[in-house]
Order: structure tokens, then sequence, then C-alpha cells
């Protein structure tokens, strides 16, 4: 069984790639961080015994999604379990943030997802069986000035990924849209203080936890999964904020960063 995670040296998708280990799949990790995926591959082929692929890729390479697949092929590697996990995260007003971020956000949640889904989906669906995990977020659901292009972003996955769920379900391929909450990661910029009284609360989740809940779900082959009992009832609430609670929250957001 052959796995293959984006963002894989860090964060969620180490320990999706972990994860996955420990279920006996042999993984192939993609990062764009070189040093660091090729100690995270060694480490968990020792701890794991599983074979790990280590490989340092530019998603936003638009031959990305064509080299990762004969990668596989050359290896006689077919991918069963896909997670689209690579992606970024920045407060900042739209028009005070530079074109080059915007366009990086843009790249590699639309477009990079987008054709990963199209060159891997093709290939599973070849073969008549696989599963895609894109990860989208609670904020799909949300209007939070600041994070407007990130929202943008991770609806586009959600509905996306809930349009491919029937488009590939008589090839034998589920897509599944994992949109959790706040998760214990540096992605946020977040304090160790404020990471710490999040997640004893429940407002954040461990990524290790994260993962098992994703993957176990994809397995079940649901549309889209909201991790957390706080997150699920949320997600309605977040949908009819009235406005003086989203400038509220605008203006306590610079204290919860570093």
């Amino acid at each position: 069984m052959n796995a293959l995670v984006t963002g894989a040296s860090s964060g969620i998708g180490l320990q999706y790639s972990r994860e996955l280990a420990s279920r006996g799949y042999d993984v192939v990790m993609v990062s764009n961080q070189e040093v660091e995926i090729k100690q995270c591959a060694e480490d968990i082929a020792k701890e794991f015994g599983v074979k790990t692929y280590p490989i340092f890729k530019d998603l936003t390479d638009s031959e990305a999604p064509h080299q990762l697949l004969n990668y596989g092929k050359e290896n006689n590697l077919d991918i069963e379990f896909l997670v689209n996990n690579a992606g970024v995260f920045f407060f900042n007003p739209l028009i005070k943030t530079a074109e080059k971020r915007i366009n990086l956000m843009l790249e590699l949640h639309v477009v990079a997802v987008t054709n990963m889904c199209r060159v891997f989906g093709e290939d599973m669906a070849s073969r008549g069986k696989g599963y895609i995990l894109n990860m989208s977020s609670l904020s799909a659901w949300m209007t939070m000035p600041g994070i407007s292009i990130y929202n943008a972003t991770k609806s586009y996955i959600l509905n996306m990924s809930r349009s491919l769920w029937y488009e590939m379900r008589e090839y034998g391929v589920s897509v599944t849209a994992v949109c959790p909450g706040a998760v214990d990661t540096t992605l946020y910029g977040l304090s160790n203080y404020w990471r710490r009284i999040a997640v004893g609360i429940g407002v954040s989740m461990r990524p290790e936890k994260l993962a098992k809940k994703a993957i176990n779900a994809t397995f079940k082959r649901k549309k889209y999964y909201i991790p957390g009992a706080i997150n699920r009832p949320f997600r309605f609430v977040i949908k009819h904020l009235p406005d003086w609670a989203v400038f509220f929250a605008m203006s306590k957001l610079n204290q919860f960063q570093k």
C-alpha cells in the first residue's frame, strides 16, 4: 500500500505521514523543505518499518503533479491514498498583502490541489480504487476580514471535493474534504502561551489526533468531515455572526499572535 502526502515535513502533513505509516503504508513525502523532509522520512521509516520516499518539490510548479505521478510509476508505486495538505496562512487585509503572497496561496490551495486531484484521480480511476483527502478548513464557512483569500481558497477546496465525491464514485475513488478548526501548529503564528490555552479548552486540536480522525473519515468515504464536537455546531453559528461580532474579532486578532 502506498500513500503520498504533501506538506509532509512538519505540522499536520507530518502527522498524516506518521499515521499512514502506522497503518502499514509506504509513504511518498513531499515538501519544499529539503533538509527537513529527508530527516522526517528517515525517522518515520525507522520507527514504523515502512519505506518512505522524501521528495523536495515546489508544488507551485505546474509540472509538479505529473512529475510526482511519474516518480511513482518509475518506482512501482501506485498511490492509493493521496493527502493534499500543503498550504500557507497569514492574517492581513487584502489591499495590504503583496501580490506575490496572494498568488502563492492561490497556486498552492487552488491550482496545485486541483491538478493533483486531476492527475492522481485519473490514475486511481484507471485502477478502480483510491482515496483523496483534501485539507479544507472550518473557515470555508466563515466571513472573516484579514483571511479573505484563505477563506475563499478553503471554500473552493470544500466545494470542489464535494463535487468530486460524486464524479469519482463510479470509478471506486472517494474524495473527502477535511475541515478542521484551529490546529496546534505554527501555521497561525500564535504564541506558545495561546497555543496551550487553545488546546486546553478544546478550541484547538493536536495534529496527531486530527490526522487519525481525518484518515478514518476518509476510509468511511465521507464527503467532508469536521473534527471536534465544538466545531460541528459552530459551523452554523459562524455563518450568521452579526457585524459587531466580526469587527470585535478583528480587533482582538493581533494580541494572540507572536
